[in-house]
Formats: structure tokens, C-alpha cells, sequence
């Protein structure tokens, strides 16, 4: 079946090929999309004010898509603030600390412990609920700092971000950039989530393990000891076992909702509602115990610092996933009814196009997914331009005839462990800074082990599509 490509179509293909070469470069895509935006607009309308509009109109539109995805982060994050500063979080993770015996159990009681907090937490409040407990535990047992920052950093930014199975913001993004349900996503990416971290984690601490049995990496206690938190304003605020009781309290509950989440059969928005809403009362009970007659003004202070966090993270990819939402069906709520008929949108319209002039091969799709998921990730975000994979894995997918879930979640792994947080220095910053080892050696750690996980990672996406 053929379909008539127009000036829009091109133009649409020719700005993603503008965003790809950009951050190629490390540049922002920002500026990129927003005049993408306002040319597709003028093109399909031929009207200044309505291009115009158009713009206002596309951030409002991603906003709204987002919106769930940007509150429950930033209450997760506004939560793990009280938590923090209680020193409950000492208390969750202390019995944690007792398995640390060796290297090697530091290596994986810190990374398996990282990547469920990070499930529920998102890894960055991850990193300074775990770090300053456990960070002086595995420096004693003989693993260096890096050593726990790359432990941190590969099982929490890589893993427990690329999957994302509780908050469910990357699939989110993904899943809409494709025009598929979250869940389908969801699915595909469990089998390459877990091929990738068992790949890379293994491939790490075997790197690992030999430079430390060689002798190329120290352990400076001193300078590390001393970025730990100091606990005494921490302990007047709650008894030991009020912290011990809402120790126990906050992971049950949120089991309570993993439990709820399969018996009630619970995906996409309504996941992310209980878990935002589990952590809305949480917040509020922890800090109204703890800072007694200054707790209702400690509830807004933490949500405001929780608030910024989340759109500081967000406000990057708004412009960006305003783009790609205007190859599927954003394009008639941004721009109006100024498609043809017959049409299916923008990206469907190229992929069936695409699959009538150049046949594609399973093969030929995984890697290119893969490659192009990496080149998203190079601005250090790994969420800004997972919407790209998301479009360009449908594209594929109709030229293949199957696999647009596969590829969709292979797309969102490569990028969120390039960009999330494992290999581009600056987005490694809060694993390095509290474990005092320097990003860029970090990343250099990380980058053989994450380039044989994708490479293993997309060897299996060709027999899954």
C-alpha cells in the first residue's frame, strides 16, 4: 500500500536529521525543535499567527502528556528529602550494611540495593539516600570509592532508569513518541533490560575485580569519610524507634502498592498515581512527626525543593517531546485538522512509505535503534530525545512488519544508559560527588562494560522482533 509524501513529511524528516546531527555535536536541540515546530506549523497552515500559536500550543500539549510523569518525580524526590533529613534513611539501609563483608558484597549488596530504591525513587535522591550510609562500609571491606560509585551508577541510572517499571516515566515518553501503550513497552523492555544489566554489571565488576587484584586502584578513606552527613541534627529530630517504625512503614507501603499494582492490574497513569499519592502521605506524615508546630511549613519546603528538582530534569525534554508529538496524533491538537484525509500521521506515513522503497531487516533496525538511542543520549540527559527512538523505532517497525515494541524499548535502553547517567561525565555528577571520585574517570570505567551490554543487548532485540 503506497502513501503520498508531502513537503511536510520532508520537512519533519529533515529537522530530526538537524536534532540527530546537534547532538552529535553536544548541543542543545532545544532551539531546534521549537523553530521545527513553528516551520511544520506554517507549512501545514500557511498562517503566521496560528504558526505562532502553534508553538505555545505544542508545550502545553507535552506538558499536559507529562504532567503525571513530572508531579510524581517531583514528590518522590520532595518525599526522599524528609527521609534524609530525619536520618530514616540510615535506619532503611543500616541492616543492609551488616551483608557487607568483601569487595564483592559491597559491589552487589550497594548495586541490587540501589537499583530497588531507584525503582521507587528515581536514582538521583537514590544516590544521597544510599551513598553517605554505606559509602564508609565498603571502603572498609576493601572497595574502592569507585568501586561504589560504579556500582551506583550502573545498577541505579543504568538498570533501575532504563526499565523504570514503577514510576514509568521513560516508557511513558517512549511508548507515546510511538503510539503504543506503555505497558506493550514496558514488556518488550523487561528481557532487554535485564540481558543489558546482567551483561554490563558482571563485565564491570570483572574489569573491577582485576584492576583491584592489580593493584591500579587505592582506597583514600580520609577523603571520603569526610563528605559523610554529620547525624547529630538529624538524631533530635526523631526517637530511634519512631525512625525504626517509619523504616519499616515506607518500604511496606510501597509494597503494599507493587502488590496492588498486580492484583488490580495497574499500568501507566494509575501506577504512577498510586505511587505519587503513596509518597504525597509519607511526606506528610513523616515531616508533621518529625518538625512538630514547624511541620506544616516544612511539608511546603520540601515540596518546593521536590518541585524544582522535577522540572529542572523536565523542562529540557518539553520542547523536545512537543516535536515528536507532532508526528502522531499531537499533530491535529497542536497544529489542526490540515492533514489529508487518508493520512495515519507524519511517522506512520514514512514508515509505510519507507517499507515500500527499502525493505529493512530485523538486523539492520535493532542497530540502528541502538545507535541512534546512543546519539540521544550524548547530551547527558537520556530522556530529552528518547521521543526520537520512540518515532523512529514505529517508523522501522512498519518497514519490518513486527517488532515496534522491541525496537521502541531498545531505543529508550541505549539512550538512558548512554545519557542517564553512565557515561556522559556531567550527567554522572551526583554518584561521583558523594563518593569522591572524579566523573570523568567514572565514565571512563563505565564505558567498555555499558559498549559490550548494548552490544549483547541488541543481538538479543533481533530475535525478540
Amino acid at each position: 500500500m503506497g502513501v503520498e509524501l508531502t513537503a511536510l513529511h520532508w520537512l519533519y524528516v529533515l529537522i530530526i536529521f538537524i536534532i540527530i546531527g546537534f547532538m552529535i555535536m553536544r548541543r542543545d536541540t532545544t532551539f531546534i525543535c521549537i523553530v521545527g515546530i513553528f516551520l511544520i506549523a506554517i507549512t501545514a497552515t500557511g498562517s503566521l499567527s496560528a504558526s505562532v500559536s502553534s508553538i505555545f500550543t505544542s508545550f502545553i500539549y507535552a506538558i499536559t502528556e507529562l504532567l503525571s510523569t513530572i508531579l510524581v518525580i517531583s514528590i518522590i524526590v520532595a518525599m526522599s528529602k524528609t527521609l534524609t533529613s530525619t536520618g530514616i534513611n540510615d535506619v532503611m539501609i543500616s541492616p543492609f550494611a551488616k551483608l557487607i563483608r568483601t569487595p564483592a558484597l559491597a559491589y552487589w549488596t550497594i548495586g541490587i540495593l540501589m537499583m530497588i530504591i531507584s525503582w521507587f525513587f528515581w536514582p538521583s535522591p537514590a544516590v544521597a539516600l544510599l551513598g553517605a550510609v554505606l559509602l564508609p562500609v565498603a571502603l572498609r571491606v576493601g572497595l574502592p570509592a569507585l568501586g561504589v560509585a560504579m556500582a551506583m551508577n550502573l545498577f541505579g541510572h543504568g538498570i533501575a532508569l532504563s526499565g523504570d517499571f514503577i514510576i514509568q516515566a521513560a516508557p511513558k515518553l517512549t511508548a507515546d513518541a510511538a503510539g503504543l501503550p506503555v505497558n506493550e513497552v514496558i514488556q518488550a523492555s523487561i528481557p532487554l533490560v535485564v540481558v543489558m544489566g546482567l551483561t554490563t554489571t558482571i563485565a564491570a565488576f570483572l574489569f573491577l575485580k582485576r584492576d583491584m587484584e592489580r593493584g591500579k586502584l587505592s582506597i583514600d578513606k580520609n577523603t571520603v569519610f569526610s563528605k559523610t552527613d554529620p547525624q547529630n541534627k538529624k538524631e533530635s529530630l526523631l526517637t530511634i524507634t519512631q525512625k525504626r517504625f517509619f523504616a519499616i512503614l515506607v518500604p511496606l507501603l510501597f509494597l503494599l502498592d507493587v502488590l496492588a499494582m498486580v492484583v488490580l492490574d495497574l499500568t501507566g497513569g494509575d501506577a504512577t498515581a498510586l505511587v505519587g499519592g503513596t509518597a504525597i502521605l509519607i511526606l506528610l506524615i513523616i515531616t508533621l512527626a518529625s518538625h512538630k508546630k514547624k511541620g506544616l511549613e516544612k511539608t511546603t519546603a520540601f515540596l518546593i525543593e521536590g518541585f524544582q528538582f522535577g522540572f529542572k530534569v523536565f523542562v529540557p525534554v518539553i520542547p523536545i517531546a512537543a516535536f515528536f508529538y507532532l508526528g502522531d496524533a499531537g499533530f491535529y491538537s497542536i497544529v489542526g485538522e490540515y492533514f489529508p484525509d487518508h493520512s495515519q500521521g507524519i511517522v506512520n506515513d514514512l514508515g509505510i512509505a519507507l517499507a515500500a522503497v527499502v525493505p529493512l531487516s530485523k538486523e539492520i533496525g535493532a542497530i540502528t535503534l541502538t545507535i541512534v538511542g546512543a546519539i540521544t543520549g550524548l547530551d547527558g540527559s537520556g530522556f530529552s530525545g528518547i521521543s526520537l527512538a520512540g518515532s523512529i523505532a514505529t517508523l522501522f517497525a512498519h518497514s519490518i512488519g513486527a517488532g515496534a515494541a522491541t525496537l521502541t524499548a531498545l531505543g529508550q535502553i541505549a539512550a538512558i544508559w548512554v545519557g542517564g547517567g553512565t557515561l556522559i561525565p556531567w550527567a554522572l555528577i551526583p554518584a561521583a560527588a558523594i563518593c569522591n571520585v572524579d566523573p570523568f574517570e567514572l565514565a571512563r570505567r563505565n564505558l567498555l562494560p555499558v559498549t559490550i551490554g548494548l552490544f549483547v543487548t541488541t543481538i538479543v532485540a533481533m530475535f525478540l522482533i
